[in-house]
């Protein structure tokens, strides 16, 4: 599949899914609650899956242990770059805390980071990518949940931190636990038809579809100062100290260029969901996570795409 065709799927995979849940979302009786049902079924059937038969089938190296320390590492030069620009944009408590976690949180899984070192790389691109994020799940329950609750009060804590770290949610971060204990004990994966491509889209689907159905446009009409300064952190900063942190370590090429590729990566999905479960400022949040997303998609996809061949893989 060339690149071009490859382009024109994930347009279809992000945006056919969005608009259907849009059309629909003024027939369904609760769409918060339906969507909070389809996301956790997601999380629990589908995403699971994939991390599991994609990292089980890669020749893991000493290398890889760079992957998540580089995703922890970008998440917290994130939250820095943030923590640093928030007094210019809002003095608000809610505000200025859903920017930080915003500035924090990238899209580094599969329905954006991953889904892009796939089409890219194939299965070995998706493989890497999802060792890359398993630093995510341990991130946002055991940081940013408490940061978010204590929010109000100013103060940070870990209290209860761990009690929901065994739910069902965390189904891929428990799959990406077992595929690497099944390298541990040297056990292959066995040659055989996996669906991987099917699941794939039927994951990214359900999520833009999600996003549909909770989408309201007056939250991104307006443009904010704190789309632009989360831009610029995402798409500018990141990227750049990104790559030049990388001239200086020794590592293999595919996993250089997994991390060069997360580094691009908009706000997260999750960003939304926090402020949500939180009483954040979830316009802002949505109106971020959709600016944001938007702007890759037209603007730093492409570019990535072009570069494909030359910089990556």
């Amino acid at each position: 599949m060339t690149p071009a065709i490859k382009f024109f799927v994930f347009q279809l995979l992000v945006i056919c899914p969005f608009l259907v849940g849009i059309y629909l979302k003024n027939k369904i009786s609760d769409p918060s609650a339906f969507a909070k049902k389809i996301v956790r079924a997601n999380l629990i059937l589908f995403d699971p899956l994939i991390a599991l038969w994609s990292i089980w089938g890669l020749s893991l190296s000493g290398d890889m242990v760079f992957l998540p320390l580089a995703g922890i590492t970008i998440t917290i030069a994130g939250l820095i770059l943030g923590r640093i620009t928030v007094p210019f944009i809002t003095s608000g408590v809610q505000e200025r805390t859903t920017y930080l976690i915003s500035s924090s949180l990238a899209n580094h899984g599969f329905t954006m980071g991953g889904l892009v070192c796939y089409l890219m790389a194939g299965e070995k691109g998706l493989g890497l990518s999802a060792i890359f994020t398993s630093y995510f799940i341990p991130y946002v329950f055991i940081f940013i949940f408490p940061f978010a609750k204590s929010s109000a009060s100013g103060r940070f804590s870990f209290k209860s931190a761990g009690s929901s770290f065994l739910a069902l949610q965390n189904m891929p971060l428990f799959a990406i636990l077992v595929a690497v204990m099944l390298h541990v004990f040297r056990i292959p994966r066995p040659a055989v038809f996996f669906p991987i491509d099917a699941l794939l889209m039927i994951s990214i689907s359900l999520y833009y579809f999600t996003l549909g159905i909770n989408f309201m446009f007056k939250d991104v009409l307006a443009v904010k100062k704190e789309y632009v300064f989360l831009s610029a952190i995402k798409f500018l900063m990141l990227p750049l100290l990104t790559f030049i942190s990388l001239q200086f370590i020794d590592l293999n090429r595919d996993i250089k260029s997994v991390i060069f590729i997360e580094s691009f990566m908009p706000a997260a999905v999750y960003s939304v969901v926090v402020s949500i479960l939180f009483d954040l400022d979830s316009r802002l949040a949505s109106g971020m996570f959709v600016t944001s997303t938007i702007a890759f998609i037209v603007i730093i996809l492409p570019v990535l795409f072009l570069l494909n061949g030359i910089l990556f893989f």
